[in-house]
């Protein structure tokens, strides 16, 4: 490759890590600003109440999603360069994931017509699943990233979450304005998304048709792995907040959600790695196979350092970290991050080995296999966990998922000698066993 090729990829990949990097600290750190505030305000049961109901919602945010923030965008920085193939596209996954929130709606409705626990609250869940679930389908950032323009992206996310915080502020005074306070904190996906539908047509070509049924069947088999996988984390992350306040009580879903959000913020500062050279790993696979091995082993090395770091900072800082964040009240949720404070450098690790790895090199079904697996699991341990050690349970269940998922991708990999290829440096002939 050119040198002059090759110093605009690796410009473009800083570009698109910084831009990742400031979206994702304001889906993380804007949260995390209000939380104080909201505690203080609506007291530490409605808190978690909310809590409650935003992880319950976040299945029907999946499902909405399904898969689209990977799949999808690889087929638009595809089809990027072509107007009518990129608005066919376009237009395919909003059709499904519309769909897709028609029939989770339908699925909300009848439970919370037909469960007590979800029926005393049914105002807070349709509240939350509006704000959160057609959010998400009106917000794409996966053609923003296909397209790689996540500065608009960028601008359009800060500024509506902006707004939200300066709200919540502003109209939240007192505990019965908590379906106000829910509302506002999943709500700025909708301005973010609704201006974002309005700037679509000037920076991408893109128009909506009329999908045709191939397109359709296309878009939802390239999604259906993905999807799977998605799923499947899903359970042993999101399901630990809402197990947690179907078996316990909302002081126990705040002190845990508190900590879990300081630990998932931490742990996203990786995120925008991951979903920078995701594409790059992908177009470096498809040309050389070597060539994608000798960009992840360094890869290895310099994001285990930096996570390493950051984990061994959350744990030695967790009780200055929770105190200032969210007050002396969440004492309880000090020990709870300590139990955490691993979850960057393993959840970075099992980043590389799944989605860079197994993913790029066409192993979708031994990806997710993996996830069910790890999924049900961690089902199965966080009910006893959560009955034996309350919310300590369910910190100790969230870091023997991960890091279970992480010892069975070693395995597998090891077995089929990628991981010995990439590790070693051994030249390959690109054949082995899925």
């Amino acid at each position: 490759m050119p040198e002059n090729a090759i110093v605009n990829v690796r410009q473009r990949l800083l570009n698109n890590m910084a831009s990742l990097f400031v979206l994702q600290g304001s889906n993380y750190l804007l949260p995390l600003i209000t939380i104080p505030y909201l505690v203080r305000v609506l007291g530490l049961d409605n808190f978690g109440r909310i809590s409650f109901a935003q992880a319950f919602i976040q299945y029907f945010v999946v499902l909405a999603d399904y898969g689209f923030n990977l799949s999808a965008t690889r087929e638009v920085a595809i089809r990027r360069n072509d107007s009518e193939r990129l608005s066919s596209l376009f237009s395919a996954v909003m059709v499904i994931k519309t769909g897709f929130m028609v029939l989770g709606f339908i699925l909300l409705l009848l439970v919370v017509a037909l469960v007590p626990i979800f029926k005393r609250d049914w105002p807070l869940y349709i509240i939350v699943y509006l704000a959160a679930v057609f959010g998400n389908v009106v917000l794409p950032v996966w053609l923003f990233q296909g397209l790689e323009r996540m500065r608009s992206m960028i601008v359009l996310t800060i500024f509506s979450r902006l707004v939200g915080v300066v709200l919540i502020f502003a109209y939240v005074r007192s505990s019965g304005e908590y379906l106000l306070a829910a509302g506002l904190q999943s709500g700025s996906l909708i301005l973010a998304g609704v201006l974002a539908c309005i700037i679509i047509p000037r920076i991408g070509r893109v128009h909506l048709v009329c999908p045709t049924f191939t397109e359709l069947r296309s878009v939802l088999s390239d999604g259906w792995h993905v999807f799977l996988g998605t799923a499947s984390v899903c359970l042993f992350t999101n399901s630990n907040v809402f197990l947690l306040g179907l078996i316990t009580n909302p002081s126990s879903v705040g002190y845990f959600s508190a900590a879990e959000k300081l630990v998932r913020a931490v742990t996203g500062l990786t995120i925008p790695i991951a979903q920078a050279i995701y594409p790059h790993i992908a177009a470096l696979a498809s040309n050389s196979r070597d060539a994608a091995y000798v960009f992840i082993r360094r890869l290895i090395r310099l994001q285990g350092i930096f996570t390493l770091v950051l984990s061994l900072l959350l744990f030695l800082f967790a009780g200055q970290l929770v105190a200032l964040l969210f007050g002396n009240q969440f004492k309880a949720s000090i020990v709870l991050v300590k139990w955490m404070a691993l979850l960057p450098f393993v959840i970075g690790l099992n980043n590389i080995l799944g989605t860079q790895i197994m993913l790029n090199f066409g192993m979708q079904k031994t990806f997710s296999r993996i996830l069910i697996v790890v999924g049900v699991f961690s089902i199965g341990l966080i009910i006893p966990m959560t009955l034996w050690l309350d919310a300590e349970g369910a910190a100790i269940t969230v870091f023997v998922a991960e890091f279970t998922q992480t010892m069975t991708m070693i395995v597998i990999l090891k077995r089929l000698g990628i991981l010995s290829m990439i590790l070693n440096g051994t030249s390959s002939d690109g054949s082995y066993a899925r």
